[in-house]
């Protein structure tokens, strides 16, 4: 999960890199944003070095670049504010946007954590309870202060929770958003490349772009995934997926086999060749004729395959057609024993190889749902969306 951790200047800032430290050793990616006056009590090199990730905290760099707030908000998953000081939530609730943090803020579309902390008059104000009330209509998550030895000497509420309480916290909240938890989800995703010799080989255009989609929002949704990936450049990969490279379609039907029978949902969605040459070359094949005739073979049907071997499992297939779309569909639905059928259609401009678009049509044995082009982010929500449905 992508995590902006946005620092200010409380004394409590002392316990951001225990925070930061807990957070990156259950996998999360954290990038932090300090406020000015934050840098006062915790450094940007102790929270770089924790996080692996730069440190920012002003919207320009030191080789006047520019720390774009925009990106930083569509980048998290998840925004958490602590420690949450009265000026800080003052400005929040009531729209001023002076530092990079705010600006983030303003921009968010992730769910958003605040931690406050302060002595415990400062707490109790009329102003930062109107305020943190304020800031929980708009749907953010209150941390709720706890009660405790405050910096001043004090004892009352206003500490901020402890980090371990802060994770809890999120988690406990966020796994209402998590339907896949506890899940083992399958996805395979790419082309296979089926040898000739040792430097050719027989292929498609498929990225595996939407095959990793598909892979990082199952993610996203709490499941464990296992992703089957044939030769692709693509790196958008969240580093908590079980990744299985492969290259040809024997390799990726042993990889999806292992990985079948503990599974709960197989998606398949790579495109795997139909067809491999009979006999691959040891050497180099040298170009001494006019035409090379090459003999091949059917490959092992994958889907096929484990449409025979389910059980509990629910099984989702990809149909990317040129005509008759939708009965070739249904077809391969019936006769490969398939839950369920993702259909694409190259005929459909922004679909298929090599967008960062599709437009698809989900099919079932009893329904058939079609959606409008869309980025394949939200292909993959809808997909799961449809599949989920279908839990058996």
């Amino acid at each position: 999960m992508n995590i902006i951790l946005g620092i200010t200047g409380g004394i409590a800032a002392y316990k951001m890199p225990h925070l930061v430290r807990l957070l990156v050793k259950k996998g999360h990616n954290v990038k932090i944003i300090l406020t000015e006056s934050a840098e006062e009590f915790v450094t940007p090199l102790t929270l770089a070095t924790l996080s692996k990730n730069k440190v920012v905290s002003s919207f320009k760099t030191n080789d006047n670049q520019w720390n774009n707030h925009v990106e930083l908000a569509l980048w998290a998953d998840v925004i958490l504010i602590a420690p949450a000081t009265a000026n800080t939530l003052a400005k929040m609730a009531n729209g001023l946007c002076d530092n990079l943090l705010l600006a983030t803020y303003f921009s968010a579309k992730a769910p958003i954590f605040v931690a406050p902390a302060m002595d415990l008059d400062m707490y109790a104000h009329p102003t930062v309870n109107e305020n943190l009330n304020k800031l929980q209509s708009f749907g953010n998550q209150i941390i709720p202060a706890v009660y405790g030895e405050l910096a001043s000497g004090l004892i009352g509420q206003g500490r901020m929770a402890e980090p371990e309480d802060i994770i809890n916290f999120i988690e406990t909240n966020l796994s209402k958003n998590f339907p896949l938890k506890g899940k083992k989800v399958l996805i395979t995703a790419g082309p296979t490349y089926e040898a000739i010799d040792p430097v050719r080989f027989i292929g498609n255009f498929s990225t595996g772009k939407m095959g990793i989609a598909i892979a990082n929002e199952a993610v996203k949704q709490g499941a464990e995934v296992h992703l089957i990936l044939g030769p692709s450049s693509e790196t958008n990969i969240d580093r908590n997926i079980h990744l299985h490279r492969v290259v040809s379609a024997s390799d990726m039907y042993e990889a999806t086999v292992n990985q079948f029978e503990t599974s709960d949902i197989a998606i398949l969605s790579a495109a795997v060749a139909d067809y491999t040459p009979k006999t691959k070359a040891p050497e180099k094949i040298k170009k001494k004729e006019t035409s090379l005739t090459l003999e091949l073979v059917s490959t092992i049907d994958i889907l096929a395959s484990l449409g025979k071997q389910k059980k509990q499992q629910l099984l989702i297939g990809f149909a990317l057609e040129t005509e008759n779309e939708s009965e070739n569909a249904k077809t391969k639905l019936n006769k490969k024993n398939l839950d369920g059928i993702v259909l694409n259609s190259l005929k459909d401009k922004g679909a298929g190889f090599g967008t960062d678009t599709n437009k698809i049509t989900f099919i079932t044995q009893n329904s058939e749902v079609s959606f409008p082009l869309k980025n394949k982010t939200e292909v993959a929500k809808d997909i799961l969306n449809e599949v989920l449905k279908l839990k058996k």
